[in-house]
């Protein structure tokens, strides 16, 4: 059971309250991690974390391209037949952030510079990194300095920073080095190999690459230009790199440079003298291929900086913000009166776009582009998770990832077939498309990721309309998706009805593995099925040609797609009559209940302290696993079955995983549980900006942060989709002055707001036609006319939180008592076996 936030988890004395910007009124070297990813700046395709423009002070040096990476064989301590057998990793890409200063020819190092001033500013407005300084040399002199780093949106392969320099009251000779570093084979500003990446990398975090990463293949520099270019040992990827250096001052100055196979210099000298500030811009381009020869690259890197040199960077800087507040038009959720959590909900929707707004071609990893954390791989957590928030805000950017998803089915497919399946099998992580998950348990049995994939391409397609894209492509995902459901499962029988069941699986919760019937697969997969036959037969009726195309490609019958109706209607749904809920699998009440409440706090996460078979043995979640498929497939479920089943296993869930508080906080706001849903959500919305699972530096949540989007609008604003009826029954908390947000529908801005008592809904685009929505239960017509704005029932109030103490004794079918109990770790000193005598049978109301 997670523990309850309510206090705001941020220093603000340090970072003040700011809706618009995240800023920094004082340096730190005890938490450079945690502020690198904070502060990192990206688009999608290309990420600089925020380390600091000077270089050396730094935890973990961070340049990532999405998808650039190497590949290495995983080695098994016991093989066995279908194991993933290649591992795939991010490369830690060439680092062109280095602007090093030097006065005097003393070098500036935060970490023991003497700074009269310091404040550091992400703007979510401008989408630029700045900082401002004013530091005193050691002797004496004062010096004040001002930067900008900005990775464009509307530029995919451009990033532009510049460095300003004004000696405040006496000369000085000043030296500002502006360097290219291959850091992933251990260049440093000072060649020392072992702090290349910064003084807190931990190679356990990431891949064991042996020998050398980035082979050169090319370098040059002149003009004020500087080139290297790499290709990667084993994965054959490709990569080049460029900058422009450019120098505005009326003091006297000279240019050096040098090149080598893994550094590039462009070193400005200059007499400064007081008050005249110089400017130094550098301007980089990174390209990248699978296998493009790096000639190539180097000249869409020329082509790339030739644009700007024509219009200048400030050009770029203004397209930038013109891009940024296009996109807050269509995406920014405002929370009345609560200043501090509208900043954090800011960051959170920036950092997303950070993520994904130039993947085109890639996937949407699970640390985006600020970290190499989970080795840049994607996950199930981008459909799930990220991909509402893009479908409902900026559509081309989810329809852009569920391309690359069926750029992948070929691999898929080779997969099902290598776990002796029909269809396609989506890897649980992946770079390239194979899976790379060498625990099987918590990686590749999980199935349900196809299911996952089909639930975000039938939101995708029902929000915006999309039947060119579900004709071509998409309709293969469902149809070869719910051809491994049919594979995957068997037919029993159970007092004379005929019921499908589908065994050897692991849900979304990975403390619970490798079981039979999980209800969430289950319930999924059934969407699944049932929604490859209904746009299957959509198809049929709008388009024959593209219907009969589609059978001929996927050598599809009408036999099968019937079969994907029998099994989805007779798809097993656990239920227990007994205890009121779904169980989690058919095996999961068995177990004992383990006591979180009296489980020491040294003892958590689980995972890093227990061995994985005595997690496996008790009723314990490291995140949603149930109540994760009561929100997707909630239409599936009464509101009894959603309240029970939430006040079970709310107090099993450990919050272990980043992925459960938005889930949590999403039906506990539907149940009536108002309080704990806001403290769930404070929990998702600080996970990074609090360090709250301390594990920040390695990078941004982005599943955590692609949620907030989904509690904000599921959760308070109650929006529902199911088949393409959108529906809103709010929860606005109490101490919230308003809700509001847009959503696109079809192609029309909806804007939704909501007071205490009323929801107020407008179209926002100009000569739109009307949008059918619901209302708690009313349907109601929308006109771009004028605003309709609806009284709102009081809805239920539940006080306090479910408890384990209402599961405790308990009484199973056989006769058995559920006991409440912590297991002993005989290494910890503290940790003992308690089990606490039974209570009675579980009240009807927990709280």
């Amino acid at each position: 059971m997670s523990e309850s936030l309510n206090a705001d988890p941020i220093d603000r004395n340090r970072f003040p309250v700011d809706e618009w910007a995240l800023r920094e009124l004082r340096y730190s070297s005890h938490d450079l991690g945690v502020t690198e990813t904070l502060f990192a700046v990206g688009n999608g395709y290309l990420g600089l974390r925020g380390n600091v423009e000077e270089g050396r002070d730094a935890y973990a040096h961070g340049t990532f391209i999405n998808g650039f990476h190497e590949v290495w064989p995983i080695h098994h301590a016991e093989d066995a037949y279908g194991f993933a057998t290649v591992g795939q990793t991010i490369v830690n890409a060439p680092d062109a952030k280095t602007m090093r200063l030097y006065v005097d020819d003393e070098p500036l190092l935060l970490s023991v510079a003497e700074l009269e001033r310091y404040e550091r500013t992400l703007s979510f407005r401008d989408g630029v990194l700045t900082r401002e300084i004013i530091w005193r040399t050691p002797a004496g002199k004062r010096v004040q300095l001002r930067s900008r780093r900005m990775v464009s949106f509307t530029e995919r392969h451009l990033a532009v920073m510049d460095y300003e320099i004004t000696m405040l009251d006496q000369a000085a000779p000043v030296t500002v080095s502006c360097e290219i570093l291959n850091r992933q084979d251990g260049e440093d500003e000072f060649h020392v190999a072992s702090l290349a990446m910064g003084t807190g990398w931990d190679p356990r975090r990431a891949a064991n690459l042996a020998g050398r990463v980035l082979q050169p293949r090319s370098k040059w520099d002149g003009g004020g230009r500087a080139v290297l270019a790499y290709s990667v040992t084993a994965s054959g990827m490709t990569l080049a790199v460029a900058a422009d250096h450019s120098i505005e001052t009326t003091d006297w100055y000279e240019e050096r440079t040098q090149i080598e196979d893994d550094i590039a210099k462009h070193v400005f000298r200059f007499n400064a003298t007081p008050g005249v500030t110089t400017r130094i811009t550098k301007v980089v381009s990174y390209h990248t291929s699978r296998g493009v020869p790096t000639r190539e690259l180097v000249d869409r890197c020329r082509r790339t900086l030739d644009r700007v040199k024509e219009v200048g960077t400030e050009a770029a800087f203004v397209a930038q913000r013109a891009w940024l507040d296009a996109f807050w038009e269509r995406s920014d959720v405002e929370i009345g009166g609560q200043p501090e959590l509208q900043q954090a909900v800011r960051w959170n929707l920036f950092q997303v776009i950070q993520s994904a707004a130039r993947a085109e071609g890639a996937g949407i990893p699970a640390k985006g582009v600020t970290g190499s954390g989970y080795d840049g791989h994607y996950f199930w957590d981008t459909e799930i998770y990220v991909l509402p928030f893009l479908t409902y805000t900026s559509p081309q950017y989810a329809r852009n990832a569920l391309r690359f998803r069926y750029s992948m089915l070929d691999a898929a497919r080779r997969r099902a077939a290598e776990v002796n399946q029909q269809g396609a099998l989506f890897p649980w992580r992946t770079i390239n498309g194979e899976e790379a998950s060498a625990y099987y348990a918590a990686g590749t049995a999980q199935y349900h990721i196809d299911a996952d994939v089909a639930h975000a391409l039938s939101q995708y397609v029902a929000a915006t309309g999309d039947v060119d894209f579900l004709a071509r492509e998409a309709i293969d995902i469902l149809v070869e998706t719910a051809r491994l459901w049919a594979d995957l499962g068997f037919w029993r029988k159970f007092d004379g009805h005929s019921m499908f069941h589908i065994h050897g699986v692991t849900g979304p919760d990975e403390y619970t593995t490798v079981v039979n019937d999980n209800l969430f697969t289950n319930v999924m997969a059934r969407a699944n099925l049932r929604s490859a036959v209904r746009q299957l037969r959509d198809l049929q009726g709008r388009d024959t040609v593209a219907y009969d195309d589609a059978l001929r490609r996927l050598s599809l019958t009408e036999e099968e797609i019937e079969e994907f109706s029998r099994v989805a209607e007779a798809m097993h749904i656990p239920y227990d009559e007994a205890f009121g809920i779904h169980p989690q699998d058919d095996a999961f009440l068995e177990k004992e209940v383990w006591d979180l409440a009296h489980t020491p706090s040294e003892m958590r996460p689980l995972l890093l302290h227990y061995h994985p078979l005595v997690i496996y043995r008790h009723q314990v979640l490291k995140q949603a696993d149930v109540v994760l498929a009561l929100y997707l497939q909630g239409d599936e479920f009464t509101p009894e079955q959603k309240r029970a089943d939430f006040e079970y296993y709310d107090p099993l869930t450990t919050g272990d995983s980043t992925l459960s508080s938005v889930v949590q906080a999403i039906i506990a706001a539907e149940v009536g549980y108002g309080d704990l849903a806001v403290s769930y959500f404070k929990q998702a919305v600080y996970v990074d900006l609090g360090d709250l699972h301390h594990n920040a530096d390695a990078g941004v949540h982005v599943a955590s942060v692609g949620g907030v989007w989904s509690a904000l609008v599921g959760g308070f604003g109650g929006m529902r989709d199911y088949l393409g009826r959108w529906s809103f029954d709010p929860r606005l908390p109490q101490d919230w002055e308003f809700l509001s947000f847009p959503v696109t529908l079809r192609g029309t801005r909806l804007r939704v707001r909501i007071e205490e008592g009323t929801i107020c809904l407008a179209i926002e685009t100009p000569d739109a036609g009307p949008v059918e929505v619901v209302v708690q239960g009313t349907p109601v017509t929308v006109s771009a006319d004028a605003p309709t704005v609806l009284p709102l029932s009081p809805a239920i109030v539940l006080a306090g939180r479910p408890s384990v103490r209402n599961i405790e004794g308990s009484v199973r079918e056989d006769g058995s008592v559920i006991r409440a109990i912590v297991p002993a770790n005989p290494l910890a000193d503290e940790a003992t076996e308690t089990i606490a005598e039974p209570t009675g049978g579980r009240s009807e109301n927990p709280a």
